[in-house]
């Protein structure tokens, strides 16, 4: 019982951050996982923490719905290109050595903190870039009345969409970490948009994911089962909280504190990578 009541307690520490900067939570999961149980293999370590991840994406999309800010044009499109990437990635992950998987893992979090942290100011989108054909405009009102005008290169968002979703279930990170830097720096999304929107792709190819996992046998273990269980009780309340503070966030306050998150973690799980 106390085992269960940890890990429901962690569950919801992710689900709280997770939803605050909309990256899944995975990145918190993921290395918690690598350290207390270095056993596990990265497919059984993966398949624990997507399940988590579409709970929390799932829990969290309904409370950014509500609050009307989901893109759902750009979430419909991006969520179907994540699909066939999260598949392929689902049946990688069993063929990768646990070292590698590490060094893999530290690298790409570093990379990722060191480009948002260290990011220029973004250059202001004029009028003609807004109307722009190869751009797509959209323009948003959220629950508060706050307006948002901006637009993206769907294209573009297609392509990263593809990548995302192979690298999110080969990492078991919700691939937030990715979509929501790319979606803030590359294709103009206002931050709370992004998170917004990032969550309920997420959901989409999270499940996707699970669906594969639970097909190929990774949950028959009562272990991965019970853990999987009790992570997603924990997750799906610490997923409302933190819809809930990220209104009362600055957007950029979120951008930092996931560049200083993903620096944390990356180095820890380089340098396992690098001893093991």
């Amino acid at each position: 019982m106390d085992n269960i009541i940890v890990l429901i307690a962690i569950g919801f520490l992710v689900g709280t951050l997770g939803t605050l900067i909309g990256a899944g939570g995975g990145f918190i999961l993921v290395p918690f996982m690598l350290l207390a149980f270095p056993t596990f293999s990265p497919d059984v370590v993966t398949a624990i923490s997507i399940a988590v991840v579409a709970a929390n994406a799932t829990s969290g999309s309904t409370a950014y719905m509500r609050a009307k800010r989901v893109d759902y044009k750009a979430g419909i499109i991006f969520a179907i290109c994540t699909i066939p990437g999260s598949i392929l990635g689902v049946i990688t992950t069993k063929y990768i050595p646990r070292g590698a998987f590490d060094l893999l893992f530290g690298v790409i979090l570093i990379v990722l903190a060191v480009f948002l942290f260290f990011r220029g100011k973004k250059k202001a989108v004029t009028k003609e870039t807004v109307a722009h054909p190869s751009r797509t405009h959209q323009r948003l009102v959220d629950k508060w009345g706050e307006e948002y005008d901006y637009s993206y290169n769907l294209k573009l968002g297609m392509f990263i969409s593809v990548l995302v979703g192979y690298f999110s279930p080969l990492l078991g990170i919700g691939g937030g970490i990715i979509h929501v830097p790319a979606m803030i720096e590359w294709l103009n999304f206002p931050v709370h948009l992004a998170t917004a929107t990032s969550h309920f792709i997420l959901a989409i190819m999270a499940t996707v994911s699970v669906i594969v996992h639970t097909v190929s046998g990774t949950y028959n273990d009562p272990l991965v089962l019970k853990m999987t269980l009790s992570l997603i009780v924990g997750v799906i309340g610490g997923a409302q909280l933190g819809a809930f503070l990220s209104r009362r966030i600055q957007g950029k306050f979120i951008v930092k504190a996931l560049a200083i998150s993903l620096a944390i973690v990356g180095i820890r799980i380089l340098t396992m990578g690098m001893s093991g």
